[in-house]
């Protein structure tokens, strides 16, 4: 990330102090209701952006708890790539989805970054969420920076979270994002630890279908300590990341009804198992195909073929060895 990335970083508090790191969160309930009061403040006085961006996330809720299971895996493995991004690790959604299906890694790719995205991919897809206990939600069980053990740590923001019950979730999350840092839970991809913890917490009224919310993290209020203006940014990321996820699911629809209607004569399971694997993943290649369908390579690429010429997909790579096939129109 380039040296004036962290300009946009908005909803982060500043650097805090050395000594600030090294102790956890205070656990007196004054310090717990100096850190909330604020918050509970903005809240009130966004009440109206916060109800819009709730009940655009309660239809997306309504609208995959009637989908097929494949778009929330979609779903899901784009927002981990688009949290890579910010979280530093830059891993393409393509390249994510060839580290979860073969676990297949370049040469020049950091395993481990890959390994951290995956985490993020699967506690976005389902799962205990972190209100069921940050530590086994996290998978960390080393010892934190300084002097306090990791669980320390966790229990202080615990702690403080635990008090933040009366909080709507979406402010809950933005609340406990801005905590992070605070409690000293200081860890490479902690970054993405942070967001996908968020992005769970802020699900929790939904019923199923969403069991994260989308979060756009750049945008408006950059540099500001105040509450509000970073709540009213975050609201705004939060509204603009559910649009364009029921934009990407419009065309998702789309796409499978066309498919349906052209491949309804076509013979076999192979079709309608490539279909199934092309909803769900962004970026298909034939060794994933095979691997996730259990049809030969023979049959993939016929039907990959097929499915091409009916236009209903296409290569995106341009190439003749290592292609990737994506749905058209999405």
């Amino acid at each position: 990330m380039n040296e004036g990335a962290d300009d946009d970083l908005w909803f982060l508090p500043g650097p805090p102090d050395e000594d600030a790191m090294l102790a956890p969160l205070p656990r007196a309930g004054v310090g717990e209701r100096d850190q909330l009061v604020p918050w509970e403040r903005a809240q009130a006085a966004l009440a109206l952006p916060l109800a819009r961006a709730a009940a655009r996330l309660g239809a997306l809720d309504d609208r995959l708890l009637r989908a097929p299971p494949g778009w929330r895996h979609r779903l899901a493995l784009s927002a981990a790539a688009d949290l890579s991004w910010f979280a530093g690790e830059r891993v393409a959604p393509e390249r994510l989805a060839l580290w979860l299906s073969l676990r297949l890694a370049g040469a020049q790719e950091d395993a481990q970054a890959l390994t951290r995205v995956g985490w993020a991919m699967r506690r976005l897809s389902g799962g205990p969420g972190p209100e069921e206990g940050l530590q086994a939600f996290l998978g960390r069980h080393e010892p934190g920076q300084g002097a306090e053990p990791l669980g320390e740590r966790i229990e202080g923001w615990q702690s403080v979270m635990a008090h933040a019950g009366g909080l709507h979730p979406l402010v809950r999350a933005a609340f406990g994002f801005y905590l992070w840092p605070m409690a000293g839970l200081g860890h490479q991809g902690d970054r993405l630890e942070a967001t996908v913890t968020a992005a769970r917490l802020a699900a929790g009224d939904c019923r199923g279908g969403a069991i994260f919310a989308p979060l756009s993290l750049p945008g408006a209020g950059r540099g500001s300590k105040e509450a509000e203006a970073r709540l009213r940014a975050w609201i705004e990321g939060v509204e603009s990341a559910i649009l364009k996820a029921m934009r990407q699911l419009d065309q998702l629809e789309r796409w499978q009804s066309d498919a349906q209607a052209k491949t309804a004569k076509l013979s076999g399971r192979t079709p309608g198992q490539l279909l199934a694997v092309l909803a769900e993943w962004p970026l298909v290649s034939a060794p994933m195909a095979e691997h996730l369908t259990g049809a030969s390579r023979a049959a993939v690429q016929r039907n990959l073929t097929l499915l091409m010429d009916h236009g209903l997909i296409r290569e995106v790579t341009g190439q003749g060895r290592y292609r990737f096939w994506s749905i058209n129109g999405a």
